[in-house]
């Protein structure tokens, strides 16, 4: 396999990345064939899958200016992925431009062009770190130089939880990172589920399969099992719904079958 000139030594360009697929299905151009043949895979099984990408995205926009209405300006963005158009720290910049931003991945593409986006400007960072360690990022001199750790912070997890096992306790991890806010902290988060999936569910959990056997398993949860992820945090209205039904700027924003795949929601620290 023919290594691209933008890809850095040491990164396995033999085995598929979920970032680097993500990046994929949004139209990017930051993956490898490994990566979209086994997204292409996925894609002939579940064929509005970008749908539900776009429509998280928006989800994010959303949730990313409620907080910044709110007076939260520190956002940390873990699971971040490749940046994309529209990622978290332009809409964060663009709805207040003393907002700080840090994204934490452990995909080594997504770090490498994640610094590359940001650049080395004092509002921003981005880190390589694994939801799954949480005090790699709490106690990381990124966090401490970025943070006012008295005022609150707009905690996003976002299309990153579903790939995180029950054995490696997200529960766990998401708990230590929900302690170690500050009161009127917010979490965002959107889970993959099988709750609206517009094809059959033996044929979702075939796509669900194609992510096993690349050894990054994407584990769907049901509402319950994600609500779990909030306590603690007061669920903000109209609490954990569909991404096109957490308050959308328009009615009937979005009409794809596939976009009211999954959950989202915002919960607030008292």
């Amino acid at each position: 396999m023919e290594r691209p000139v933008w890809a850095a030594p040491g990164i396995d360009i033999s085995m598929p990345s979920v970032s680097r697929m993500h990046d994929f299905y949004l139209g990017g151009s930051h993956n490898f064939e490994v990566d979209r043949e086994a997204a292409r895979r996925v894609l002939a099984l579940l064929p509005g899958l970008p749908k539900v990408m776009q429509a998280n995205r928006a989800f994010m926009s959303r949730a990313v200016r409620y907080a910044a209405a709110r007076g939260v300006t520190q956002f940390l963005d873990i699971g971040s992925g490749i940046p994309a158009f529209g990622g978290v720290h332009e809409v964060a910049l663009k709805a207040d431009p003393d907002s700080r931003v840090l994204c934490a991945d452990r995909d080594p593409v997504a770090v490498a062009h994640g610094r590359a986006a940001l650049g080395k400007g004092a509002a921003a960072a981005f880190i390589a770190a694994d939801l799954r360690r949480p005090r790699q990022i709490i106690d990381s001199p990124e966090f401490a130089g970025l943070f006012d750790p008295d005022r609150p912070v707009a905690l996003l997890l976002l299309s990153v939880l579903h790939f995180v096992e029950d054995a490696d306790d997200p529960y766990g991890a998401v708990a230590e990172l929900r302690d170690a806010l500050a009161p009127g902290s917010l979490i965002v988060i959107n889970h993959a589920a099988y709750d609206g999936v517009p094809v059959p569910e033996e044929q979702a959990a075939r796509a669900v399969d194609v992510y096993r056997e690349i050894r990054n398993p994407l584990i769907m949860r049901s509402q319950d099992h994600i609500a779990r992820f909030f306590e603690g945090y007061e669920m903000v209205e109209p609490g954990l719904v569909s991404p096109p039904d957490w308050r959308p700027d328009a009615p009937a924003e979005q009409e794809d079958p596939y976009a009211f795949t999954g959950f989202a929601g915002v919960g607030r620290k008292a």
